[in-house]
């Protein structure tokens, strides 16, 4: 599957844009308040440029974050040459204990960023991506429960952090949020200093199933986790109470553009995911489409909806369990997700018109896409993972005007 690029009024793609503004930011300081408690917003520099900024979590509770290195020695990477498996960086998101002593994360990793920045033709220029609300190292927030886990898969070309404000989001609420590098797909940064990017091979391992494939490996690992062992192929140290703090019988999958459709092709191979969401993914599904999935799914709609996605709508007959699909008016493809937060302070970077703008988010109110990505996966989650029952799934909500439920249930 080939994710259509997404283009300015100027011809620029996506990823050129942040590029720029990335760059931009080395000269143009930005003024912005992060939602949520004083916790969720990293501290500001006392002096240099400002950063991009991310609206931090609304939950009760602080955000740990740790990064594992994984080798899943079932899959040989023949890209890789002989002898070697598939190589994934992952990133565990967590309700943390204590973040004082415990420095923040960044957007991306700076190799990877820097990659990102070359990939864009600004190499050399000083990163100044966003930082998360995320604390390195922090110890785990234990109680007499263990956490429910939600997997994530970034979409083509794309990187494991593009859905922080979603991600760092459940963890404040309490969930373990798993964020997956699909090697050969994306921009990640190894242990040894290694940089991965988006390689441009058809016999690379790139399709929705390959994705997929690396979604029930990570639920192989969370397993490890939970029982208690460290899948950490460097075997470096984990937190303070992660190792057991995680409950691999209550889990669920997201994922955006093709990790969407790899969330669907991970659901329906395997059980072990009882609930998955998908943000504006086409649904092409390779291996194609087979049997049907008797557990929660729900889809947020944007440019793939069921009215113009063949695909889309051949899945969405084939759940039979509960399904419910969103569709916010006015969003782009890249509407749920950080880009909502980011992408107006790009523009106030390099002044955009409102238009052009428009052109590269969708007509969508950027605060309330934001608060939607906050709101909607959280309340999905609850219900099926948590068995908390809300409101907010039931029909249209008032807090919420741009988000209609489309056609049956």
């Amino acid at each position: 599957m080939i994710t259509t690029p997404f283009t300015s009024p100027k011809g620029m793609t996506r990823r050129r844009m942040m590029g720029a503004a990335l760059a931009a930011g080395a000269a143009v300081p930005l003024a912005a308040a992060a939602a949520g408690p004083a916790w969720a917003a990293p501290a500001a520099a006392a002096s240099g440029p400002a950063r991009l900024v991310l609206p931090g979590p609304t939950g009760p509770y602080p955000v740990g974050t740790v990064q594992l290195h994984l080798v899943d020695r079932s899959r040989p990477d023949d890209i890789a040459g002989p002898g070697r498996f598939r190589e994934l960086m992952a990133t565990v998101w967590y309700p943390a204990r204590d973040v004082e002593r415990y420095p923040v994360a960044p957007w991306m990793p700076a190799g990877a960023l820097q990659a990102f920045l070359t990939d864009v033709g600004l190499a050399g220029l000083v990163p100044l991506g966003p930082l998360t609300a995320g604390h390195v190292g922090a110890p785990v927030r234990r109680t007499g429960r263990r956490l429910p886990v939600v997997v994530f898969s970034h979409g083509a070309h794309s990187h494991q952090g593009d859905h922080t404000v979603m991600v760092q989001e459940l963890a404040s609420h309490g969930y373990a949020a798993v964020t997956v590098a699909h090697q050969y797909d994306t921009y990640t940064e190894f242990p040894d200093g290694r940089i991965g990017v988006p390689l441009r091979d058809r016999q690379a391992p790139t399709l929705p199933g390959d994705f997929a494939a690396d979604l029930r490996f990570v639920l192989d690992c969370v397993e490890q986790l939970a029982a208690g062992c460290n899948p950490d192929v460097d075997r470096r140290e984990l937190p303070a109470g992660l190792l057991g703090s995680l409950d691999p019988r209550c889990t669920g999958a997201f994922g955006w553009s093709k990790g969407g459709t790899a969330t669907a092709c991970a659901a329906l191979a395997d059980e072990r995911i009882r609930a998955g969401l998908s943000l504006d993914a086409p649904m092409q599904m390779n291996p194609p489409l087979a049997g049907d999935l008797d557990r929660p799914f729900m889809m947020m709609s944007a440019v793939f909806t069921r009215a113009a996605d063949p695909e889309a709508a051949a899945f969405w007959s084939h759940l039979r369990g509960w399904r419910l699909n969103l569709q916010a008016q006015g969003a782009a493809h890249v509407s749920y997700g950080d880009n909502e937060a980011l992408f107006p302070q790009v523009a106030k970077l390099l002044g955009w018109s409102g238009q052009q703008l428009q052109q590269v988010i969708g007509t969508l109110d950027p605060d309330q896409a934001v608060r939607i990505q906050q709101a909607y996966p959280l309340a999905f989650f609850d219900e099926h993972l948590r068995h908390r029952r809300g409101h907010l799934l039931d029909g249209p909500s008032p807090a919420f005007p741009a988000v209609a439920f489309v056609g049956d249930r």
